[in-house]
């Protein structure tokens, strides 16, 4: 037992030495990802709600087979993301429990 406890402070300063640029990349990517939206960025807003606009009067007509597919991709995985969330809101895959 006293090997075991002699042990501890080795093993907690090789799991700090092991964590820390973990979490220095962590707080560098955290910074930018997870800031709320600035006010010029909510300007991109409205120009990217002119492009759905657009998109559904007939621009979906000019893209590229690879635009296509990319936004197949991206629309089956918000779908995925969505059931999965459901999933975890009833805490059952088929079913509520009433």
């Amino acid at each position: 037992m006293s090997k075991l406890i002699a042990k501890i402070p080795v093993m907690l300063k090789g799991a700090v030495d092991a964590a820390t640029p973990r979490l220095a990349t962590f707080s560098k990517y955290a910074v930018v990802e997870l800031t709320p939206p600035s006010p010029a960025e909510l300007g991109g807003v409205a120009s990217g709600i002119g492009n759905i606009v657009k998109s559904a009067q007939g621009g979906w007509k000019n893209i590229t087979t690879k635009e296509a597919a990319l936004n197949t991709i991206v629309a089956v995985e918000v779908l995925c993301w969505f059931y999965i969330g459901e999933c975890i809101g009833k805490r059952a895959i088929v079913g509520y429990h009433v």
